[in-house]
């Protein structure tokens, strides 16, 4: 599965008929995590040998994806013309944050027309593999102990990225949630594409598929019957301080959640 799997499409949505795995259904989780640290350890050993390349992120990201849908997940994408739209300019794009689930599956989705980066938790770096993995990708590392340390650290490293051609992905929450909580959904994006001169691509997710572990937090629960939702909006220019923006892209991406769940639930 090296190739990108959407091309020439705005949407899809698995097939209803989608075969389930034996082996789920066994051994539930644990044959979810097993399949995902491999793809995990795989990535982190070709970040180290410098391989970590365009084709070999959507191969790997594009396992993630078919991991899902052999688990009984049902994935929806929307908005793909918006991702062409971008044609491969830099671009910050700010997504609400729910699991690691997005970011594992994120470049078999946006990969193709999006060259990009991340924002993460510094303490990261010091996971085996993991820091080989979003070392290749130039992730911006920052403590969170510290927000005005932070702010700058993104506006520099992120600007000196943006200039260099390729994007960055923000998740303004900064810690996962089911919900999107307007007074913890930071302004950064804003500020760094403000700073550098370049849109923000708002998008929204739904990954609670995989839930928080309450011994292993990324071990949760796999609830196939919370479906998996990707949906991106158009490019937008900040205009003036970023106000206007800022409060638009919250009220796309908090629509579209509540929209989700409460189809989800009726």
């Amino acid at each position: 599965m090296k190739s990108y799997m959407f091309k020439e499409v705005n949407s899809y949505d698995t097939p209803e008929n989608h075969p389930v795995s034996i082996w789920f259904r066994i051994f539930r989780r644990w044959y979810f995590y097993w399949i995902n640290f491999a793809v995990f350890i795989t990535c982190g050993k070709l970040g180290k040998k410098g391989r970590l390349d365009k084709d070999a992120q959507i191969e790997q990201s594009n396992r993630n994806f078919k991991l899902v849908e052999d688990c009984g997940g049902k994935i929806h994408l929307r908005g793909l013309e918006h991702l062409r739209a971008v044609d491969g300019k830099p671009c910050v794009l700010v997504a609400n944050h729910m699991s690691l689930l997005e970011t594992a599956m994120i470049h078999s989705i946006s990969r193709e027309y999006v060259d990009f980066s991340f924002v993460v938790k510094k303490s990261l770096y010091d996971i085996p593999y993991f820091k080989h993995l979003i070392g290749s990708l130039d992730a911006i590392a920052v403590g969170r102990s510290n927000p005005r340390e932070d702010l700058k650290t993104v506006l520099t490293e992120g600007k000196r990225i943006l200039q260099g051609g390729r994007s960055i992905i923000i998740f303004p929450q900064s810690t996962r949630s089911d919900v999107v909580d307007p007074e913890h959904f930071n302004t950064i994006g804003i500020k760094l594409a403000k700073s550098a001169g370049v849109p923000v691509l708002p998008f929204a997710l739904k990954t609670d598929f995989t839930k928080v572990g309450k011994v292993v937090r990324d071990m949760g629960p796999i609830c196939p019957e919370h479906e998996v939702w990707y949906e991106f909006f158009p490019a937008m220019e900040i205009e003036g301080n970023g106000h206007e923006q800022h409060k638009k892209i919250i009220e796309l991406i908090s629509g579209r959640v509540e929209a989700w769940r409460k189809a989800e639930n009726d």
